[in-house]
């Protein structure tokens, strides 16, 4: 059989089995808090894999590849170390407090402290950055079938956002955590074997180093300038700040059996991005060296594939590609539909009843997804898609977001008067066309706003509690994420 008829063979293999697990899981998706958060009972071993799937998803395993490929500095920071700084910043600082909560979004914290002006706000900046990355995640899609079987990318970009929406739509929550679970587990086996042949196939690690230019894999800027550094930092406030204000990886903590599990996870879940993550940087430095004139480098993975694996081998690791893909997507979607059931429908409809707002979850899954597929076709490399889809994170609502769970003098006033200034300074410099990231000025802004008009509205406007989901003031003793075990 033709590689090509092969790989279509062991995606349509694939896609039956995600389809089945979805399925599965939908038997014991009945509520709300079923769909969106399992019934807050994923356990250690599920809830670790469902967070590396979530966050291992294109941007590490396509656009890193690409980054190593390139040589580019800046993008290899971001993936894997910015995003891993992410997840460990998650487990410590906030993963106690997502689970003790029992909310089913983090807009609810925003609306508990600052008032539901906000909470919209928060909306709608997640989901424009969750709808983003998705279109980077789709693009990948398309990127792979074209590059392995020929087809054109819009044939990967439907017939995978189809196939994601139908599961999602299913099983919500434990389908998502589930189809995670079995993607993890062929991801890495894919990734692990493609190292070793290709390294086997080119005399070992060893042999590669020797011909790459000096500095090639170096962190931090060559050229000592104000405006690398600039660079450099925001690479890393971008993915590894920003990024923790992220609905798809919060609700794992939401859903997770409780707050050790949640906290731990992300601990886990670190180690794991980090140990995995260096891998497609590895690879894309030896295509860089033994294949230096690539058509396209977003393809540098499957090109590596098809010259040094065996046919078999090939679908396996499509198979990998496709389970960072999966696990991505499935969870971004499933994070709108939060957002947009939790959060939105309220102010549409008043007082919503539970079926209804199910309802609407379940809606919003392909409608988020065809929204994504613009993205998809405008984009060129997905790290860049990535960093894009944080940028109205940084300017306007990290701020708040941190400051909500860290200081208790926080208040609506700050809130609303750090995320309108963060938003317009971030709108100002990108019509300026600052030499300096404009949300990074942004943030900058929306810091220095937040802090002042707190501190000057104690009085006028009293800071709120961070409350549960019953109106119950969150205990903030034992917050940070440094015991193992709950108490």
């Amino acid at each position: 059989m033709p590689t090509g008829s092969l790989i279509l063979l062991g995606i349509g293999i694939y896609v039956v089995l995600m389809l089945g697990i979805g399925f599965y899981a939908s038997r014991g998706a009945h509520s709300l808090t079923d769909f969106i958060v399992a019934g807050r009972n994923i356990p250690l071993w599920i809830c670790s894999a469902s967070i590396f799937a979530t966050w291992f998803g294109t941007g590490i395993m396509m656009g890193a590849a690409t980054s190593g490929y390139d040589r580019d500095m800046l993008l290899m920071v971001g993936e894997p170390f910015g995003s891993a700084l992410a997840l460990f910043l998650s487990g410590l600082f906030f993963a106690r407090l997502y689970r003790r909560s029992r909310r089913l979004t983090w807009i609810e914290f925003f609306e508990a402290r600052f008032g539901g002006f906000a909470g919209v706000f928060g909306a709608i900046a997640d989901m424009a950055a969750s709808i983003i990355w998705l279109g980077g995640i789709l693009f990948t899609f398309g990127v792979l079938l074209e590059a392995l079987t020929g087809l054109p990318m819009a044939v990967g970009v439907f017939g995978g956002l189809t196939v994601i929406v139908i599961y999602t739509m299913a099983g919500g929550m434990w389908a998502v955590a589930l189809t995670d679970f079995v993607q993890t587990l062929i991801l890495v086996f894919g990734l692990l074997i493609l190292l070793y042949v290709v390294l086997d196939d080119v005399g070992g690690w060893s042999a590669i180093t020797a011909q790459l230019p000096e500095h090639s894999m170096r962190l931090i800027p060559l050229v000592n300038t104000p405006g690398n550094w600039i660079d450099w930092i925001h690479v890393w406030m971008t993915l590894g700040v920003a990024a923790i204000a992220s609905t798809p990886v919060i609700q794992r903590a939401l859903s997770a059996k409780s707050e050790a599990v949640a906290q731990n996870s992300f601990y886990i879940a670190t180690v794991l991005y980090l140990g995995i993550g260096v891998i497609p940087i590895a690879l894309g430095l030896v295509a860089s060296v033994t294949m230096p004139n690539l058509e396209d480098p977003n393809a540098v993975l499957t090109v590596l594939a098809v010259e040094h694996l065996h046919p078999i081998l090939v679908v396996v690791f499509v198979g990998a590609i496709l389970s960072s893909i999966m696990s991505t997507s499935d969870s971004v979607l499933l994070g709108v539909a939060s957002v947009v059931s939790t959060n939105l429908l309220p102010l549409v409809r008043k007082h919503p009843d539970a079926d209804l707002r199910l309802r609407v979850a379940r809606l919003t899954i392909p409608v988020a997804g065809l929204l994504a597929t613009y993205v998809a076709f405008s984009a060129s490399r997905v790290v860049e898609v990535l960093i894009d889809a944080a940028a109205p994170l940084l300017a306007g609502i990290i701020v708040p977001f941190i400051l909500c769970f860290w200081w208790e003098k926080a208040n609506r006033s700050g809130a609303l008067a750090g995320i309108a200034g963060g938003l317009t300074g971030w709108s100002i410099a990108g019509a300026l066309d600052s030499a300096v990231p404009p949300d990074m000025i942004g943030f900058l802004v929306s810091l220095v706003s937040m802090v002042t008009v707190t501190l000057l509205t104690q009085k006028v406007d009293p800071p709120r509690p961070l409350t549960d989901c019953d109106g119950n003031t969150v205990a903030l003793r034992q917050r940070l994420g440094t015991r193992l075990r709950d108490a």
